[in-house]
């Protein structure tokens, strides 16, 4: 069985154009909770053993050479699930940022975050912020978590600094551009994803990325995170290499 997975994995990694790779891969993380239903286990089962699936799509990207990968960890919506389940996703935050520095290391990945992350427990925003400073020369690829993220509220802030900028005349709005406003985004330092993944069935975008997205490609799977591994992660790669980008034009502008 291990060799035809082997076998498989070879196969699909062997299709994939290093030349195109999506040079930032977004990710939505869902089906933690399902997952340990079906084995009448609680949701923070789940949630433990989707790290192992975090940890392989992490290696297997910064192995292809995708220089940007970003995981939806934590929506500010996610507040409002049972308090007990919020609580041990803390601790597992704080748990796998600390095992996994060594991870991080060993493949020259920087760590960073998004998100409102001031309002994350004391032990969670410190242990981030300790993995963030512990992993800021490395170059090979950049590891960013959204944490106590919403999309919405991003675009909300930009839009208050930009209104702020303007009345300073830092900005001149008769001429305000895209460019000018993603500057003024969370991830002004990263390129937009080219290709947005969501496990579990799941078919929405749950207020992640909204104006960054605008031109990825979608993928949804029914697997479920903690059974997402690096075969699932080529599909994803092959699938996305499989269309055509057309940004608007015409298949024959193209050629």
């Amino acid at each position: 069985m291990w060799f035809k997975i082997a076998e498989i994995i070879k196969n699909l990694q062997e299709k994939i154009d290093l030349e195109r790779l999506p040079e930032h891969i977004a990710v939505i993380m869902d089906g933690n909770g399902r997952w340990a239903k079906h084995q009448n286990k609680p949701r923070v089962f789940g949630h433990r053993n989707g790290v192992k699936a975090v940890r392989e799509v992490t290696e297997a990207c910064a192995e292809l050479g995708v220089k940007y990968l970003t995981l939806y960890a934590f929506s500010q919506e996610n507040w409002n699930r049972p308090k007990l389940e919020v609580s041990a996703l803390m601790g597992l935050l704080v748990d796998t940022l600390t095992k996994e520095m060594a991870t991080l290391t060993k493949n020259d990945i920087k760590l960073e975050a998004i998100g409102n992350i001031s309002q994350l427990p004391r032990s969670t925003y410190n242990a981030l912020l300790k993995g963030i400073e512990r992993t800021k020369s490395n170059s090979r690829m950049t590891l960013v978590l959204a944490l106590n993220y919403s999309s919405r509220v991003e675009i909300t802030r930009a839009a208050q600094a930009i209104a702020e900028d303007a009345k300073l005349g830092n900005v001149d709005i008769s001429t305000l551009s895209e460019d000018t406003f993603s500057s003024y985004l969370e991830t002004a330092a990263y390129p937009d994803p080219e290709l947005l993944i969501r496990t579990s069935g799941e078919q929405r975008i749950s207020n992640y990325l909204l104006w960054q997205i605008a031109y990825a490609e979608l993928y949804f799977t029914q697997v479920f995170w903690p059974d997402f591994e690096r075969e699932h992660l080529y599909e994803a790669i092959v699938d996305y290499q499989s269309r055509e980008r057309r940004f608007g034009k015409t298949s024959e502008q193209l050629v």
